[in-house]
């Protein structure tokens, strides 16, 4: 892509996420992702009404009047971006494909992170690791990862949502909340357990990103369809009611296993259908975590 096209592009990308961040994320993500804990800020003199177990003795002692400690949340996090850059998201039946939803849906949580004095980091995954982008703050450091997203390049296009999963838990020391955002398109049976793992260590969640037309197929006869990862074509009759049974009976089995799954791992998630409005399916997610807070 030329540099004055991506430029436009980047700078389209932003003024649409960092309104939508700013104006309808901005409570909501401070809601739903604590920081560390609280931490000690100053002293103030004892008010009638304050709980005696705040306190400061030592102060207290000091000063012959009592004085309570006054503590303020650590905010400050660290939140990764696990970004699927694997063939299938080059799929999209209406108005987008799916990348073009994980971009957005990528650019939003990173300026409601910076927003929040967050730090925020990426990770771009094939069936490999493609790119790492430590986690900084700053809105330079947010150009760059738009940019990444809109043009960037996969030098693979597998899946291994488990080997990037394991690479997080790896490179990533100190607790963070990771966003894995993929369309899921991944049998790997050792998936739970990095899962499992993880999430004792991070805070994980997951945002199926897919396509209405991978739901069922149209009966509109002999089809040729190509593996966006594989790239092999495979001819199916659509208009076989045998055939567009046994497609939708797949999606539903593969649907409820990741469902089960995140739900085992106790890993917050929510689907997004490319045809829909993912504010909608985001604000509800972010909701429900504010309540389990």
């Amino acid at each position: 892509m030329e540099a004055t096209e991506l430029l436009k592009k980047v700078r389209q990308i932003e003024i649409k996420t960092r309104g939508l961040s700013r104006n309808i994320f901005a409570g909501e993500y401070h809601s739903a992702f604590k920081g560390r804990g609280m931490a000690f800020s100053e002293v103030r003199e004892y008010q009638i009404g304050d709980d005696i177990r705040s306190i400061d003795w030592n102060v207290t002692a000091r000063y012959n009047h009592p004085y309570v400690k006054i503590f303020e949340e650590e905010r400050e996090l660290t939140v990764m971006l696990l970004i699927d850059v694997s063939g299938s998201r080059e799929f999209g039946s209406f108005e987008k494909l799916k990348k073009n939803v994980i971009t957005e849906i990528s650019a939003i949580l990173s300026f409601s992170a910076i927003q929040n004095n967050d730090k925020i980091g990426v990770i771009f995954f094939s069936d490999t690791i493609e790119k790492f982008i430590p986690p900084k703050k700053g809105k330079s450091h947010i150009l760059r990862i738009i940019r990444e997203l809109i043009d960037f390049h996969p030098q693979h296009s597998g899946t291994d949502i488990t080997g990037a999963i394991r690479y997080l838990t790896n490179a990533i020391k100190k607790r963070c909340t990771a966003f894995v955002i993929s369309d899921f398109m991944d049998d790997n049976k050792n998936l739970e357990m990095a899962l499992s793992i993880a999430n004792n260590k991070h805070d994980v969640v997951a945002l199926k990103i897919y396509d209405e037309r991978e739901k069922e197929l149209p009966p509109i006869g002999m089809m040729k369809l190509k593996d966006a990862e594989t790239g092999e074509y495979v001819w199916v009759d659509s208009s076989s009611r045998k055939t567009r049974k046994i497609y939708a009976d797949w999606w539903i089995k593969h649907a409820a296993r990741f469902d089960s799954m995140f739900k085992k791992c106790g890993v917050d998630y929510t689907a997004i259908n490319t045809n829909q409005d993912y504010v909608k399916s985001l604000m509800n997610l972010f909701k429900k975590r504010a309540l389990k807070q």
